[in-house]
């Protein structure tokens, strides 16, 4: 096989992706090619939280120990936010303790970021919990947030200058 004529350019470039890997490391990231690894330090810089480790639990915590589900949409692909893929009573009751940090990207770039407290999201815990009930306890596929429901209800922890 012949390599790619853009090879060259992403060499090129490989120094700026290491730098940006060291320093997603030091904030727990391991991959930021995978799981959202670039976008999830963003979030981690531009709120302080810190990453929690490990795949089950919680996404991070605040400096007080308190801990936050985070998610993140691309609005160029969707305007929902995914939750679980296996949502029940246990995984709704584990989300009822936490707050909820939302981002919003366009592509790469991060435009919005919102708290929503599990006061503010109890709509869906509730519709959800009826939902598994209905369906003869049946885990419910990856229901979704809607954008504009965020948007709306949540509180704007940060908003793009669109200016610069």
């Amino acid at each position: 096989m012949k390599p790619h004529a853009d090879l060259n350019k992403l060499k090129a470039l490989m120094p700026a992706i290491h730098k940006l890997q060291r320093l997603a490391s030091k904030h727990g990231i391991d991959d930021i090619f995978q799981d959202n690894g670039g976008k999830i330090l963003q979030i981690l810089l531009h709120t302080g939280l810190t990453i929690l480790p490990g795949r089950e639990g919680n996404d991070a915590r605040d400096e007080n120990g308190k801990e936050y589900e985070l998610k993140s949409v691309n609005i160029m692909l969707t305007q929902s936010f995914s939750t679980h893929h296996h949502m029940n009573p246990h995984i709704i009751e584990k989300y009822r303790q936490v707050d909820w940090i939302f981002a919003v990207y366009e592509g790469i770039e991060l435009k919005e970021i919102y708290l929503m407290t599990p006061e503010q999201l109890d709509p869906y815990y509730t519709r959800w919990a009826q939902k598994w009930k209905d369906d003869g306890d049946k885990d419910i596929n990856n229901p979704k947030i809607p954008l504009t429901f965020v948007c709306k209800t949540g509180t704007c922890l940060y908003k793009t200058d669109e200016e610069s």
